[in-house]
């Protein structure tokens, strides 16, 4: 039993002493590891693993005094697509636009969407990179509310989207311009406070002689016809849907350079000046064919009879 009891001890100190040996290998293995990994000044120098990127767009969203009802409705539907979205008053001044970027600093977002209504409800979108640019100047028309459409497609609030563009855009460089501030907007991050872990509808900026058409579309993944059928994925359009032509690119936010300026946009108070001249212009040609009128009766008028009755018996 001693024998026994003597063995046993044995194996047990061997199998100690391994353990330190192996212990002692794997400490100078880590000290040449971090030899290796720092200079002569003690600053690490290996490469650390790449930080996950997050995506921390804020959007601020108003307009000005002066919006329709029409106006008013689309600015709504626009913060339903957008939960990343904070909703502010109207602005009062339209021609001081640099307060833009200060508000958006007190609400502590990167991004701005201003809607600016002028005379005979004309509406134009302002989209924005804050602090420093770029913004772009938009012409907005045939504008289409969720409530108008009254389409059957639905998708739930606060849902992020897919921003899906045209291949047009990547053909000039205001349009990839357009993209990459669009891309910034109407991207919801998955960290919004409001967003919802779900993605079931598609926002689509299409590109179609030199205007840009937006649509929005939920993602049906059903027939709802057969609901126990197969998958079968389909697109259904939801709204709100407008188009808009681009006008100016800036390089600041609201201000500075002109990067780009549409050369074929006709703003619509020259379409309407145009009208009111073709307007005068057929009241003019039609007094001017009285007046030719006249001129011919008096070239043709007969010289007066002296034997005339007005003569004779005067």
């Amino acid at each position: 039993m001693a024998s026994l009891l003597k063995a046993q001890s044995k194996n047990a100190s061997k199998l100690d002493s391994n353990k330190k040996k192996e212990k002692r290998k794997r400490e100078e293995v880590d000290e040449d590891a971090v030899m290796a990994e720092t200079t002569v000044e003690g600053v690490a120098t290996h490469d650390e693993p790449p930080k996950k990127r997050r995506n921390k767009q804020r959007v601020l969203l108003l307009c000005s005094r002066g919006v329709t009802h029409r106006m008013r409705h689309l600015m709504n539907d626009l913060e339903a697509l957008l939960p990343q979205a904070k909703k502010d008053s109207k602005l009062d001044s339209k021609n001081n636009l640099g307060l833009l970027p200060e508000l958006a600093d007190l609400h502590n977002c990167n991004n701005t969407l201003y809607l600016e209504a002028r005379r005979h409800e004309d509406l134009y979108l302002w989209a924005a990179k804050t602090p420093n640019g770029p913004s772009m100047k938009m012409h907005v028309q045939n504008v289409h509310t969720m409530d108008e459409l009254k389409m059957t497609g639905n998708c739930l609030k606060g849902s992020r989207g897919i921003v899906s563009f045209d291949r047009a855009f990547d053909e000039s460089a205001w349009g990839k311009l357009v993209k990459e501030v669009f891309t910034h907007i109407f991207g919801v991050p998955p960290s919004a406070r409001r967003a919802k872990p779900f993605i079931d509808h598609i926002l689509t900026f299409s590109m179609l002689d030199g205007k840009i058409w937006f649509r929005n579309f939920q993602i049906m993944e059903k027939d709802p016809e057969q609901p126990n059928g197969p998958v079968q994925t389909s697109l259904v359009e939801i709204g709100p849907r407008f188009v808009m032509t681009p006008i100016k690119i800036f390089e600041g936010a609201f201000n500075g350079a002109t990067v780009f300026s549409n050369p074929e946009f006709v703003s619509p108070a020259a379409v309407r000046s145009a009208a009111r001249k073709a307007q005068g212009q057929k009241y003019r040609i039609r007094k001017g064919i009285e007046n030719e009128r006249k001129d011919r009766k008096e070239v043709r008028k007969r010289p007066e009879d002296e034997l005339a009755v007005s003569k004779v018996f005067a």
